[in-house]
């Protein structure tokens, strides 16, 4: 199957098909029948990323509204019995977008976790009953008097001060033991431990914002669609049931013009 002769296809049907924009930052993005893909593209990406955005077409044929809501694998599937579809699906999509398994966000939250456990060690070497989830009085009583206590909220600060002569100084986390020289090690553990917390939450937010995005029901299906091509045997093993409803909801012309797509493979 060549790229243009699936665009051709598509335009056939009424969509419109643009290859030279940025897809609002994405490889492809789908709305309102038009399709586009991004120019950035490495061209084997092409042709899986023209059927991801056209199953999304042929998704929102069978239930409207989609961009607002994501859809429904009920609808899609024409079925009430959906968990182990939905299961099978996220098996599909997990070999078909490597990004969905989040592994390299996993392995720097991992990371990090490992850097807030050495922190609080050196932490307790002075302070044995020091406890994440209470307050570091000790260290409290110290901050409040120390321009230091600005790397709480950020790994990095520069403060200005003076009205005719200003004087800049800039801090870091990484220069903790220059700056403040009179500062016990435990401390700058700790305001170390509370900037990878920082890091961690927001790691945490991104891998949740991802999973929420990679289980929505029409990428689900537009995956699905795309490991098809890519790798048919594949999905078949991960999907057995799901495959099967598929093909039959396909040969009963339930997904409007996808038959025809499917028959280029």
């Amino acid at each position: 199957m060549e790229a243009e002769e699936l665009i051709k296809y598509f335009r056939s049907i009424g969509l419109e098909v643009y290859t030279t924009t940025k897809a609002r930052g994405h490889q492809g993005f789908y709305m309102k029948r038009r399709i586009d893909i991004s120019k950035n593209i490495p061209q084997d990406r092409v042709i899986p990323t023209l059927l991801h955005e056209f199953a999304h077409y042929v998704h929102s044929r069978i239930e409207p509204f989609i961009e607002r809501n994501s859809g429904t694998l009920e609808v899609l599937f024409n079925t009430d019995n959906i968990e182990i579809i939905e299961s099978e699906l996220l098996a599909v999509t997990s070999f078909v977008d490597n990004q969905s398994r989040c592994e390299k966000l996993k392995y720097h939250k991992k990371l990090i976790k490992e850097k807030i456990l050495d922190y609080e060690k050196i932490i307790k070497n002075r302070y044995p009953k020091f406890m994440r989830s209470k307050k570091f009085k000790e260290f409290d009583k110290y901050i409040k008097n120390s321009k230091a206590k600005y790397l709480l909220k950020h790994d990095r600060i520069k403060l200005v001060s003076g009205l005719l002569f200003k004087k800049v100084e800039v801090f870091t986390i990484d220069n903790i033991e220059k700056d403040f020289t009179d500062m016990p090690c435990e401390f700058a553990a700790y305001i170390r431990l509370k900037s990878c917390q920082k890091r961690q939450s927001r790691i945490s937010s991104k891998i949740n914002r991802l999973q929420k995005y990679y289980s929505k029901p029409t990428e689900l299906f537009a995956r699905f669609i795309e490991g098809l091509y890519l790798d048919p045997e594949r999905v078949k093993m991960a999907a057995p049931q799901t495959y099967e409803r598929f093909i039959k909801l396909l040969d009963s012309g339930y997904y409007p013009e996808l038959r025809e797509v499917i028959n280029m493979y």
